[in-house]
């Protein structure tokens, strides 16, 4: 199977609560391998971009000025089925009916301010990883564990391999 990429947002309120090592730390213990990561305060340009599925609702301006109101951690993810993957890890969208053990089953109580945000497809996750990552701001390599992570022949190698 060939990995796939997918981006992940920390939202301001997971900042605020001093989350970011957590959550990597779930992600690189689950297998995956963190292939770009910056900080950064989205401009009105991206958030409408970002959220462009959501500009007719209501919440489409309380959104963006929550997401805009302080800067925000985005990284890139990859590994085998990495949108599932990570979707599983974060867990549902409304905090307090999240699945214990998820990102926002663990610390979430909110609907909003449910601390981090995960593609909902693979589409969605090239889009979003473009919004946000230049190509040169994503790199390709191999990490050590990836020999304990996946079985032989269990990933294709990729073009940058050969």
């Amino acid at each position: 199977m060939k990995t796939s990429r997918t981006a992940v947002l920390v939202k301001p309120d997971g900042l605020q609560r001093g989350l970011i090592g957590e959550i990597i730390s779930r992600f690189e213990r689950k297998g995956l391998k963190l292939v770009g990561l910056k900080m950064l305060r989205m401009d009105d340009q991206q958030l409408d971009q970002w959220y462009s599925e959501h500009r007719e609702k209501a919440f489409f301006r309380d959104l963006k000025t929550f997401m805009g109101s302080m800067p925000i951690v985005a990284m890139v993810w990859e590994g085998i089925d990495a949108v599932p993957v990570v979707r599983l890890l974060v867990g549902t969208t409304l905090g307090r009916q999240a699945e214990g053990g998820s990102i926002r089953g663990d610390f979430g109580m909110s609907q909003q301010m449910n601390l981090i945000h995960a593609s909902s497809s693979n589409e969605d996750a090239q889009r979003e990883i473009e919004i946000v990552f230049g190509k040169d701001e994503l790199f390709h390599y191999h990490g050590v564990t990836e020999a304990v992570i996946y079985a032989e022949g269990e990933v294709e190698p990729s073009e940058d391999d050969s």
